[in-house]
């Protein structure tokens, strides 16, 4: 046997019966009877005895269950104190409480089909038990103290290991059925045991010298003498006697017979309350059955719409990511053909920037036969100015190279070329973060080989940029080389060129403008915006019209600029409807546009910027472009032939543009 065992869990059927038969004994109106039976019980729970004590329960029957033992160590068995049946039947029992004594009260103990070896001798102060029934265990012997259950009236010691009986069994007057193995009986001998209980009776009374009397004499007390009578002769004193006697046992019979049927009254009520709670119990787990079956059926329908809920809702999600899936192959496809097509743009564009190479060297050279041109006609008739000019050859110098790589198509080329590649790698970024949520791996090989095909495109971008950039400060060490050997005003030179390089097709649409309208920005030093009216086809009559929010929209930003071309254009159409000839007069007065260059047979006259007259008295200075904040002056010296030139450099904070003042000092 082992000495560790675990216990046997209880199944459900089991749990609900023991809390259905516990919430009935608790029931308003509820009988005496408490039957926890064939709940697969391994101890016999608290809530038994609480209900037992609280309730005064008469009846407890726990039959066909596991128990070991009666009483568990929380409880006491002082709760069945009320106790009148306790039916054990059919269980594990190895041993009964020491103190099984203290009930009193108890008529029926029912221990059939247990594992009992021996009986408690406090089981003698049972003095109202009057059925014990210990048949089917391992019982070796009776205790003496058998002789205090003066009510027993059935006694079943079968199916044990007894081979004696007690002789103070004789003691128990009461007993009318003893049933016993008789052929394996040493004491009585199996002939008297055979014979029946009376014999067996008479057997032991006559080992303990004690007379026999049969169990009925012992149902009702015996009446006393009243101890007294009057003298009367013999005859009659023994007729009084003889009547007495048959009256005492006429009396005694019938008090018997009254008994008898009271006690049979009793059994049959008790049969009938048994049948009836049997009855409501049975109906009960009908019910319970019934209601079970109902709930039953009730979760297999939530449960088959639960399912087919779930199924929907699974098939929506697939849905759902077969569409995210072919929304992110499209993306992809989309990438890839940009990414094919800037591929493609950078491989056009290699080839063409070999040919723009070869045009600029071309140019640069044409430029060198134009600068000996400009150089013998500026040395004609502008001596004076280009030795004040020359002072300032490193500040023109630094403004070249900035206009340079400003206008510089290649370089300009290379820098949208990058800004496109980043917002791609942007993109294919986003998409991989977008991938990663969706915990996909589709075409992952791809947007990496597309990434580094970015990647690689973008480094030999910017390598071109860093390249392009060295060769144009190489043009710029060649120009100043030549500046420094040929003439002294070069970089002026080449600063004019480089702004007068506008596209034809501006060029065409600045020589449409009304020439009031030139003369008008002219006026405002705003000859900037020359080719932005142009290519808005923006006539006097219709600037009148215009808001300042319409100028900012056609790329007119400064808010002083915006509000002077307004006014003056009003003041101008209030002097045509006055004088309608002076705008024709102005119109034919307006020169053409000049040109780049000029043809190779005679030098053009000089273009010399225009620009409204310096006013060296004044201490502040305002940046023309964005018309609104105060430049920083950074003056500088040097010195001419005739005496020293002044030279002020002020830097808008807004546009950056370097605003020159140059003044001549003895």
């Amino acid at each position: 046997m082992p000495l560790f065992f675990r216990k046997k869990k209880p199944s459900d059927d089991a749990r609900k019966r023991l809390e259905y038969q516990m919430c009935l004994a608790k029931e308003a109106g509820a009988d005496d009877i408490l039957d926890i039976s064939k709940c697969e019980l391994s101890e016999v729970p608290y809530g038994a005895f609480a209900t037992c004590k609280v309730l005064q329960k008469k009846v407890l029957i726990i039959h066909t269950n596991n128990l070991t033992s009666l009483v568990p160590k929380s409880c006491s068995l002082l709760s069945l104190i009320t106790l009148k049946v306790l039916d054990l039947h059919d269980n594990q029992l190895v041993s009964l409480p020491a103190d099984i004594g203290q009930l009193t009260s108890l008529q029926v103990l029912n221990l059939e089909r247990n594992l009992l070896k021996c009986l408690p001798q406090s089981i003698g102060d049972l003095a109202q038990l009057q059925t014990l029934n210990v048949k089917g265990n391992k019982l070796k012997e009776l205790p003496a103290t058998v002789s205090g259950l003066r009510s027993l009236r059935a006694l079943d010691v079968s199916e044990n290991l007894l081979q004696e009986l007690p002789r103070v069994l004789a003691h128990v007057r009461t007993l009318e059925t003893l049933t016993l193995d008789a052929s394996s009986m040493t004491y009585p001998s199996p002939d008297v045991c055979s014979a029946g209980t009376e014999s067996i009776q008479q057997f032991l009374c006559r080992e303990c010298g004690i007379p026999y009397y049969p169990p009925s004499h012992y149902l009702l007390p015996t009446l006393e003498s009243d101890g007294g009578g009057t003298s009367v002769d013999g005859v009659d004193r023994a007729a009084h006697k003889y009547l007495e006697e048959e009256s005492e046992w006429q009396n005694k019979f019938l008090d018997y017979e009254k008994r008898k049927e009271k006690k049979m009254q009793e059994k049959l009520e008790f049969e009938r309350r048994l049948n009836m709670g049997q009855r409501e119990h049975a109906l009960l787990v009908q019910q319970v059955n019934s209601q079970k079956d109902e709930i039953l059926q009730t979760v297999r329908e939530d449960q088959l719409r639960l399912e087919e809920g779930l199924t929907k809702h699974q098939r929506y999600l697939e849905e759902e990511r077969l569409k995210l899936l072919q929304q992110l192959k499209q993306a992809e496809q989309g990438i890839a053909g940009r990414i094919q097509k800037l591929l493609e743009d950078n491989q056009r564009q290699k080839q063409s920037a070999d040919i723009l190479k070869s045009l600029e060297n071309e140019s640069l050279a044409e430029m060198d036969q134009k600068f000996q041109q400009i150089l013998a006609w500026q040395q004609l008739d502008q001596n004076k100015a280009v030795s004040q000019i020359l002072q300032e050859i490193e500040m023109q110098k630094a403004a070249f190279e900035a206009l340079q790589v400003k206008k510089d198509l290649m370089h300009r080329q290379i820098r949208n070329q990058i800004k496109l590649i980043e917002t791609e790698l942007l993109q294919l970024t986003q998409l991989e973060l977008k991938r990663q949520e969706l915990d996909t791996e589709t075409l992952q090989g791809v947007i990496t080989e597309q990434r580094q095909a970015l990647g690689y495109l973008l480094q030999q971008l910017l390598k071109e940029k860093r390249q392009r950039e060295e060769e144009l400060q190489q043009i710029l060490l060649e120009m100043e080389a030549k500046s420094e050997t040929k003439q002294e005003n070069y970089w002026l030179i080449q600063y004019q060129r480089l702004l007068n390089q506008k596209p034809l097709s501006l060029k065409l649409q600045e020589e449409g403008l009304e020439g009031q309208l030139v003369n008008l920005l002219m006026e405002l030093s705003a000859e900037r915006y020359l080719p932005v009216f142009a290519h808005h086809r923006v006539s006097l009559q219709a600037l009148s019209t215009m808001t300042a929010r319409d100028l900012e929209k056609i790329g007119v930003t400064e808010a002083g600029l915006q509000r002077a071309i307004l006014k003056r254009a009003q003041e101008i159409l209030a002097v045509a409807k006055t004088i309608p000839e002076l705008l024709r007069t102005v119109d034919a007065e307006v020169p053409a546009a000049p040109e780049p260059s000029a043809p190779l047979e005679e030098p053009p006259s000089p273009a010399v910027p225009t620009a409204p007259p310096l006013r060296w008295d004044e201490k502040k200075s305002e940046c023309v472009v964005c018309m609104e904040q105060e430049v920083r002056p950074q003056p500088t010296r040097g010195a001419g032939a005739g005496g020293g030139v002044r030279a002020e450099s002020s830097t808008s904070p807004v546009c950056g543009l370097v605003i020159l003042k140059i003044s001549r000092f003895s």
